[in-house]
């Protein structure tokens, strides 16, 4: 049986502010990262710099949406993503 395509992404929490309902951090994928903004009150997420931000955005956002409550500004987390980057 041939083993599913996946790429582990790694993703630091740089700051997680209530106040202004953000949370800011950068994602590493492969070869690629990218830093990203989450405005959760809106659910926007922006992706930075535009190269690549397809292949991570949507898997992103299901993480971030996902693990919401348990994320902290300075921990570091990872998540599978079912495609080879």
């Amino acid at each position: 049986m041939k083993a599913k395509p996946e790429t582990i992404a790694h993703v630091s929490i740089n700051e997680y502010s209530f106040v202004n309902k953000k949370v800011r951090g950068v994602v590493e994928a492969s070869q690629f990262k990218w830093s990203f903004t989450w405005a959760f009150d809106k659910g926007i997420l922006y992706v930075n710099p535009p190269l690549g931000r397809a292949l991570i955005e949507d898997s992103l956002l299901r993480f971030l949406l996902k693990k919401d409550y348990e994320l902290e500004a300075g921990n570091e987390y990872k998540f599978t993503i079912s495609a080879k980057f």
